[in-house]
């Protein structure tokens, strides 16, 4: 490991998420495990051994009962659920991988997701949830989302991964319709919470770096692939078209629209300590509505799925 940073895991200077999604350009060879090893594991992680830096704040306003501290539980019991299916999929991925620079890759990506999934529970003990109610919380405020939401994603992805032994197949699957919408969702988490919950903040920035990183690296394996073989571009567009109409087919937006509500309704109790903070150039978290919020998330998911497919050569 020498003495410098690789910009991708670079805690103080990394770009925003959402840039970072679009753009970044790495390889499996990039991020095998000797690079985990010394560049997540020996640095990233280092700086947020809990997910976030020891001297980031949980202030008062995640700790007191109310819609602010309800969205937070909401939002994170989700978070957990999801990284873990991710993991799980993953372990099926992993053993499909056709050479050892891929298997190393996503070995290394099944123990980020693992760690997200382990980073978004401990903050709901962090802001006062007893370890041992922890499991019936995550079911209580988030089990109806994970049923109709998150357990068909996971059908679609092993029927995919486990049930077809489709490894490319597997990779888009994680990398569009997984990784496509949680980093730019993350990312709005991420500029949500930065002045209310600043620890949960850097969980999500975290959770972000490392989720560009596995998008990155996702892209070019199938870009590769395409290339060597392009008569594959047809059947991987129509996987994609099959993911996507499943998306807009699951009832997520009740459910986000209910999380988004609640964190307006902390947002009238609490707005008056962050009056001036602006989400993004130009808008003030506190002029912003929960539509406005959720609008842009979607948008910035199709745009970061549209730029990515079309890196791949699929669009």
């Amino acid at each position: 490991m020498d003495g410098k940073i690789r910009p991708e895991v670079d805690w103080d200077n990394a770009g925003p998420v959402l840039e970072g999604a679009r753009t970044l350009e790495l390889t499996p060879e990039d991020c095998d495990l000797q690079y985990w090893l010394d560049e997540v594991a020996g640095r990233l992680l280092r700086r947020i051994p809990t997910g976030h830096t020891p001297d980031a704040a949980i202030p008062e306003q995640v700790l007191k009962p109310g819609p602010l501290r309800e969205a937070l539980i909401e939002e994170f019991a989700f978070r957990s659920i999801a990284e873990e299916k991710v993991t799980r999929a993953l372990g099926h991925l992993v053993s499909l991988a056709p050479d050892r620079v891929t298997t190393e890759f996503f070995a290394t990506q099944l123990l980020d997701e693992a760690r997200h999934a382990r980073v978004f529970r401990e903050h709901l003990i962090e802001i006062g949830i007893a370890e041992a109610e922890v499991e019936d919380t995550i079911t209580t405020v988030a089990g109806k989302a994970i049923e109709a939401v998150l357990d068909p994603l996971e059908d679609f992805g092993l029927s995919v991964i486990r049930d077809n032994g489709d490894f490319y197949g597997g990779v888009i699957t994680l990398t569009v319709l997984v990784e496509g919408v949680l980093a730019p969702f993350g990312e709005l988490s991420e500029r949500k919470w930065a002045e209310l919950d600043p620890a949960g903040a850097e969980i999500e920035r975290g959770a972000g770096m490392d989720e560009i990183r596995h998008l990155s690296v996702g892209s070019s394996v199938v870009k590769r692939h395409l290339q060597e073989q392009p008569g594959e571009r047809m059947r991987i567009l129509e996987l994609i078209g099959r993911g996507r109409a499943l998306w807009e087919n699951l009832p997520m937006q009740p459910f986000l629209f209910q999380r988004e509500s609640l964190f307006q309704q902390g947002l009238s109790e609490w707005g008056h300590l962050i009056p001036e903070y602006e989400v993004w150039p130009g808008r003030k978290l506190v002029d912003t509505s929960a539509e406005e919020r959720m609008m842009t998330a979607s948008t910035w998911s199709q745009e970061t799925q549209d730029v990515r497919l079309r890196y791949m050569g699929v669009l």
